[in-house]
């Protein structure tokens, strides 16, 4: 790669950076920093041949993120000069370690910090294979909730460690080949990837309200877009999944909601052994009973829609 090349990549990609060739195989590219005082700092940051051509490819394939053998197939060189690169990238803040072998690549606009943060959905693809963003992540998405996630949740049909990177968390959250269904695919920029649907999202919300900011957000989601989803699917999917205890809550909420009173019908219909508990987040203190639904009411009517009053 001639430092032609590099200066035309560049330009094209509206790059503010300034370099100019150190030897034969180094290159000193300069980049300007305005601190607080507003001063202007030079800082010189050195590319060697191998880290220079291994950026380039990458960028110039438009790469999120990348693994070790990516690196390899770029530079067609031994494990050794592979880790060479990958260290030196890592101490010059171009790239970052997600989780064993697989790294981000920060791009020059960073900043000299090499803080860099992206899209959930831009990383999680590369971390599993089967998997659904899903709960409160996929609420968020989708615009049924106006809390911002501190978590991203993955749901999975196999076992993984939840893993931390940057000042994102990603959990894990596996479930029976069952229960993984209902969802679409979405792109961002060059990234496509799973989600669950918005009415699969508002059942996994009923199995698993703890994972969606508690029951109270899994009704105020179910309310934002009662309009838009389908709600005979809802009903089918949260018979498919076979968990008893879903189906009586979204009864229960539909009720209290005044929506959907077809499907409230059809609920009712089925006759429910024993009581559940409608918020498993909450204290268990019982504070009534829903016989049509079978529920242990542990929160009121009141607490779920008070903030209709906002």
């Amino acid at each position: 790669m001639t430092p032609r090349n590099i200066w035309q990549y560049l330009m094209q990609n509206n790059l503010r950076v300034n370099f100019h060739q150190y030897t034969d195989n180094t290159f000193i590219f300069h980049r300007t920093i305005l601190p607080l005082e507003g001063r202007m700092v030079p800082q010189n940051i050195r590319f060697g041949e191998q880290e220079s051509k291994t950026l380039f490819s990458l960028e110039s394939k438009g790469v999120d993120v990348f693994t070790i053998d990516d690196v390899k197939k770029i530079l067609g060189s031994s494990d050794y000069s592979v880790w060479h690169v990958i260290s030196g990238l890592k101490r010059k803040n171009r790239i970052q370690q997600i989780e064993k072998g697989k790294y981000l690549l920060v791009p020059a606009k960073a900043g000299i910090e090499g803080y860099w943060s992206e899209e959930p959905w831009v990383i999680v693809p590369h971390l599993i294979d089967t998997y659904y963003i899903g709960f409160l992540t996929a609420m968020s998405y989708w615009n049924m909730t106006e809390q911002i996630p501190i978590m991203v949740f993955v749901a999975t049909t196999k076992k993984k460690d939840d893993l931390e990177f940057g000042n994102q968390k990603f959990k894990f959250i596996k479930l029976s080949n069952t229960k993984f269904f209902g969802y679409v695919k979405e792109r961002r920029n060059n990234t496509e990837f799973n989600i669950s649907s918005k009415e699969k999202t508002i059942v996994d919300g009923l199995i698993h309200p703890e994972y969606c900011g508690g029951i109270i957000e899994v009704t105020k989601a179910m309310w934002t877009v009662r309009k838009e989803i389908k709600w005979e699917e809802v009903l089918t999917m949260t018979q498919q999944v076979g968990v008893n205890v879903a189906l009586r809550r979204l009864g229960y909420l539909l009720s209290i909601l005044h929506i959907k009173k077809n499907i409230i019908k059809e609920i009712e219909k089925i006759t429910f052994k024993g009581y559940s508990i409608l918020d498993p987040r909450s204290n268990k203190k019982k504070l009534g009973y829903s016989k049509n639904f079978g529920l242990i009411l542990n929160k009121t009517s009141k607490e779920l829609t008070g903030w209709m009053e906002y």
